[in-house]
């Protein structure tokens, strides 16, 4: 598997795929449809795609989806600065990215320990239960997440080839499951991921809709087993699926263009 990635990669690298006209772009695009539509939202790849591009809404979808599409994809314009700049993770970086998440969607939270807010990338002040498990207690986030951040950062200038995909996969896992916010915990995971490949101008990774099922099976598995080579694996099983998606639309060029009458 890791081999495999390895060869893919190098086809995808060689091949200047990336030198298309506004690939990024649409790799971002496809990337911030599939991770809005994990969380449940209605538009379709293209309604996504339209939004962005052209600010049209999707007849009949409701607003939250299109606030929802347009927030994730500013917070990934964010990230890329941000990557750039070579900025380090801390606490207040995942805030900004978690406010820009949640601007539109979020809301203030009044419980017990207190008000927060979420549109405004506040650490939740409650208890989170989701599915089939509880998360940290609130008291416990901050702590957590700056052993995260001082982790991720001793390691993120010193790593290269495999461990580069590996730590957007482990920061990916550790960061949903400290789940710092009220809401948007697994967009804002899935945009720390591709912060560590922007800044490693590496190529971007997608989690396909269609492997929602196997992605959650991954993080539980990856918990219930103690084992991060899980959810490493089935990162770069996606990852390999999209080398192999993008390869196989490039290579068609090939076979030439045919007008018809």
């Amino acid at each position: 598997m890791w081999n495999q990635i390895k060869i893919l990669r190098e086809e995808y690298i060689n091949q200047r795929i990336t030198d298309s006209i506004d690939y990024e772009k649409f790799c971002m695009i496809s990337i911030v449809y599939n991770s809005s539509k994990i969380e449940g939202c209605s538009l379709s790849e293209t309604d996504t795609k339209v939004l962005l591009e052209n600010n049209i809404t999707a007849k009949g979808k409701p607003l939250t989806d299109h606030l929802m599409v347009k927030d994730h994809y500013n917070a990934f314009l964010m990230l890329k600065e941000g990557a750039k700049e070579k900025r380090k993770l801390s606490i207040d970086f995942i805030k900004e990215i978690s406010s820009i998440v949640m601007k539109s969607t979020g809301s203030k939270v009044s419980t017990i320990s207190g008000d927060f807010d979420t549109s405004k990338g506040d650490l939740r002040l409650a208890q989170v239960y989701v599915d089939i498990k509880y998360f940290p207690d609130f008291s416990k986030v901050p702590k957590l997440l700056q052993q995260l951040v001082d982790n991720v950062n001793n390691r993120i200038d010193s790593i290269q080839g495999d461990e580069i995909i590996k730590l957007s996969a482990d920061i990916h896992y550790n960061f949903v499951n400290i789940h710092p916010f009220g809401d948007g915990n697994g967009r804002t995971a899935r945009l720390l991921m591709n912060y560590i490949q922007l800044y490693h101008k590496e190529p971007l990774i997608k989690i396909f809709t269609e492997d929602r099922a196997a992605y959650i099976d991954a993080l539980n598995e990856t918990e219930n087993k103690e084992d991060l080579d899980i959810f490493r694996n089935f990162i770069c099983l996606q990852q390999i699926k999209f080398y192999e998606a993008e390869l196989e639309k490039f290579n068609k060029r090939k076979s030439g263009f045919s007008l018809l009458f």
